[in-house]
């Protein structure tokens, strides 16, 4: 059976063993998922209900700066990187919301999907709001805040497995912020659960009860890594299902023509990377700046002081007075004009390249396929605007690490080279010649201005 799934067969012995394995131990898989449920818990909660940390406070002995540290210095990027280099393991195995919706569906009202649910926008819709409320809270500087966005995200996903799923995921299918952004990473990764359809329609054998497969696939027609949360538990079935590896290029080249669609590239180009952009920028932009000065001068002269108050709660902009920290009213439809902002922009520049790549090609609908080629980018910068948490707090402790500005730009080229690749790759699908030469340096054209927008974050301001 190995033969079928790879071409060397100890390799696939090996990969073969780890999936079934991984069906076998479900039971310890479980256990493992309330541990972290319960270290999740204790890492949002407890923090929140604390003083905020003195100036003299460090990682190691304030729980609140070593929770700050853990969730956005050391968690969340690295479960970035994990879909890229393994798959949605971290759904399947690890993610303390599915395992919570998971089981309180069980016990729910089971109710049918409404229509509404099922809208295929909510990923998109949901991490931009996601993210632009978050930077209005200061979602990554203060444990309340981070109770409020992943403590509310916690909750909404257990109402959603209440009322809706019979023991399924429903929450991480259709409305889960990050939902989307885990589809587009994990379409990368080198390792997924390849679905042998022959095989499956023969009825081989090996194991024929259906399996839970919580995340709601069809696993008969599945062949790629972007919906599949990497559970372990449909390997062996019918003999069909194994762990795999593959080209990291496999998903977005060979199937990204069937798979994309328009809220993908909406989510890709405008929300991972414009919006995202927009995010991290702020904070460092001279455009900003320039903007609230002329916006405060403007409220001066009209006698619209109400804009510049500050006395929004901290749920709604951040104020935390006694850290100086305190977001006026216009602070925050500046902050979020500027996000929202820079997605437009950034968003639809990419996305007309890409459209008049794909007329180029004499397809246009193959705008969605080539618009999956800048995922690399689109990932690494959202792991780099992630990592400045991460150098700030161990800055905050004096630790200062060596060659940063060199790393960031090899993983900048490196995503550029890789966005430049799969659109040879999948501009070759559609034609050749001139045509294909001249759709890749479009998409080249907007890897550059990609790669110009974080260098300019990093190494200018």
């Amino acid at each position: 059976m190995a033969a079928v799934f790879e071409t060397s067969p100890a390799r696939a012995g090996w990969l073969l063993r780890l999936g079934d394995a991984m069906r076998r131990h479900g039971t310890a898989i479980r256990r493992l998922q309330w541990l972290v449920v319960a270290f999740y818990g204790v890492l949002i909660v407890v923090p929140a209900l604390l003083p905020l940390p003195a100036d003299d406070a460090h990682i190691l002995d304030n729980l609140t700066l070593f929770a700050q540290f853990l969730f956005w210095g050391i968690w969340w990027p690295f479960v970035l990187l994990s879909m890229v280099l393994l798959g949605r393991v971290w759904c399947g195995v690890f993610c303390p919301e599915g395992t919570l919706t998971e089981a309180v569906s069980r016990h729910g009202r089971g109710r049918g999907m409404p229509r509404w649910l099922r809208w295929g926008g909510w990923p998109c819709v949901a991490f931009v709001l996601t993210t632009v409320y978050g930077q209005l809270v200061s979602v990554y500087q203060y444990a309340q805040a981070a109770l409020l966005v992943l403590g509310g995200s916690t909750l909404a996903a257990m109402l959603v497995g209440w009322f809706y799923g019979r023991g399924k995921r429903v929450w991480c299918r259709h409305l889960c912020p990050v939902n989307g952004v885990f589809n587009l990473l994990a379409r990368l990764a080198p390792l997924h659960f390849r679905v042998d359809r022959e095989r499956w329609d023969a009825q081989a054998g090996g194991i024929t009860l259906p399996p839970n497969c919580a995340p709601l696939i069809d696993i008969r027609r599945m062949h790629g890594a972007a919906a599949c949360h990497a559970c372990g538990r449909c390997s062996g079935q019918r003999d069909a299902v194994a762990l795999s590896r593959r080209s990291p290029n496999a998903e977005i080249v060979e199937h990204g023509g069937e798979d994309a669609g328009g809220w993908d590239s909406a989510l890709l180009l405008f929300g991972i990377i414009g919006v995202a952009m927009g995010a991290f920028h702020w904070t460092a932009s001279p455009l900003y700046v320039d903007l609230r000065l002329a916006a405060v001068d403007w409220a001066v002269e009209r006698g619209a002081d109400w804009l510049l108050a500050d006395n929004a709660p901290w749920w709604l902009l951040t104020h935390y007075p006694q850290n100086h920290d305190v977001f006026t009213w216009l602070d925050g439809g500046l902050i979020a004009a500027y996000i929202l902002g820079t997605g437009v922009v950034v968003g639809g520049l990419l996305y007309a390249l890409c459209a008049l790549a794909a007329r180029l090609l004499g397809a246009l609908p193959a705008r969605h396929h080539l618009a999956l080629c800048f995922v690399p980018l689109g990932g690494v910068g959202v792991f780099l605007g992630l990592s400045m948490t991460t150098l700030s707090l161990l800055k905050g402790d004096g630790i200062r690490l060596g060659g940063v500005d060199e790393m960031r730009a090899l993983l900048l080229a490196a995503a550029a080279l890789w966005t430049l690749w799969l659109g040879w790759r999948s501009s070759g699908r559609y034609a050749g010649g001139v045509r294909r030469l001249a759709a890749s340096a479009l998409l080249g054209l907007g890897a550059a201005g990609v790669v110009a927008g974080w260098a300019a974050l990093f190494f200018v301001w």
